[in-house]
């Protein structure tokens, strides 16, 4: 997956964490509760993940412009 992929699915498993995690004490479901703070933590993981790719693509992409440009 691609760093912007990778942000977009984390984003959406934090979002339906935090649901699950909600709607787990509306109804008080330990088990919703918890799946529902992994999945969120699932998606910070996602999330970090994409920014690493994002960094490591921006400094591949910096050195071979300086490369180029000293040829």
């Amino acid at each position: 997956m691609g760093s912007t992929t990778d942000k977009i699915k984390g984003t959406a498993n934090e979002a339906m964490g935090n649901v699950k995690q909600t709607v787990g004490k509306a109804i008080g479901s330990d088990k919703m509760e918890v799946d529902g703070k992994a999945q969120e933590i699932k998606g910070e993981a996602q999330k970090a993940m994409g920014d690493a790719k994002g960094a490591v693509k921006d400094t591949a992409d910096k050195a071979a412009d300086a490369i180029h440009r000293k040829l």
